[in-house]
């Protein structure tokens, strides 16, 4: 296990660096964006079982295709496919290569963010207090959490913090973390969320639970790095929908398919929660590293002729590089 110091090395060497520059079939993830407005939901962090890991975490980031149906269907109506941004291993992503370039130019920007990669992390732990009536705790306790930016930034923040003295994912002298739903501007918003005051021991029960079930690996909840062929299929599935065009099946139905389809792809072992009303965990982007300095909201559906604008001057651009 990582001590605090290494965690906060780690963390201070990455803000460095920028300014330079899931379905399993159970229920073992919990759904905290599934809370009522003004409920909250306590959660105890856990550490990782990968030594090689300093951060009680995993990143994780996606890029979502949107399509226009699924080809050959009759009335389909817009399906998403999502794919892993190879950046996740260090790697240049043929994705953000493309829209990386569309943020110097304000009329595209809009368009930039909503192919730009989402970042959400990874974590494990116990929900001690849970204020969903219909979820149910599985055989093992230790839960998995999909945290967005929102969140992450809160809990990092306290990471950072000097006063802090002991790892809140430490068994005995650790920390509970209130997760609290609230709404801004039509969108969840968590920024109430913290961390509690006073320290707190894990309970004889979940100390049991750990010995029983022992810690999650999380990068084994990560999505599979693509192949080659993959990336080429990525690459042309991101055209295909810059370009409106609809999901081709034949085509790319081995490789990756849209949210909800009866089976995923082979490349992704855990994906997000399903594009449903319930299920999406609903955050903004304020958070992430898009190029542009705050997104604004962008219309459910813009108009043919805005739409048609937009993929003329992205096809401009391409045929320029």
């Amino acid at each position: 296990m990582a001590s605090l110091a290494e965690i906060r090395a780690r963390l201070q060497a990455a803000e460095s660096g920028k300014s330079g520059q899931f379905t399993s079939g159970d229920n073992g993830i919990y759904p905290h964006w599934n809370i009522g407005e003004g409920a909250s939901a306590v959660l105890r962090f856990l550490p990782d079982s990968d030594p090689k890991n300093t951060f009680f975490w995993a990143e994780r980031a996606i890029i979502k295709l949107p399509f226009n149906g699924v080809k050959g269907e009759i009335d389909s109506k817009q399906v998403q496919v999502q794919v892993p941004c190879v950046e996740m291993w260090g790697e240049a992503c043929p994705v953000l290569a493309e829209v990386r370039t569309w943020f110097k130019d304000k009329a595209l920007e809009d368009m930039g963010r909503k192919y730009w990669k989402k970042r959400s992390y990874i974590m494990q732990g116990f929900v001690r207090e849970n204020p969903l009536a219909d979820d149910q705790t599985p055989e093992n306790p230790i839960r998995r959490f999909i945290i967005g930016p929102q969140i992450f930034q809160i809990i990092k923040s306290a990471l950072l913090d000097p006063e802090l003295e002991e790892l809140p994912t430490d068994f005995m002298r650790g920390l509970d973390f209130r997760v609290t739903k609230t709404s801004k501007g039509g969108y969840a918003d968590y920024s109430t969320s913290k961390w509690a005051r006073k320290e707190t021991a894990l309970t004889e029960t979940e100390q049991s639970a750990i010995n029983a079930h022992g810690l999650f690996k999380l990068s084994e909840f990560l999505p599979k790095k693509p192949s080659e062929a993959e990336l080429k299929v990525i690459k042309e599935m991101f055209q295909a929908s810059v370009d409106g065009k609809s999901y081709d099946s034949e085509r790319w139905g081995a490789y990756f398919r849209p949210a909800g389809a009866a089976s995923l792809a082979s490349s992704v072992k855990e994906a997000a929660p399903a594009v449903t009303a319930k299920s999406t965990p609903a955050t903004t982007s304020s958070f992430d590293d898009t190029p542009a300095v705050a997104p604004t909201p962008v219309q459910a559906k813009p108009s043919t002729q805005k739409a048609e604008d937009i993929l003329a001057m992205i096809r401009a651009r391409q045929n320029k590089g």
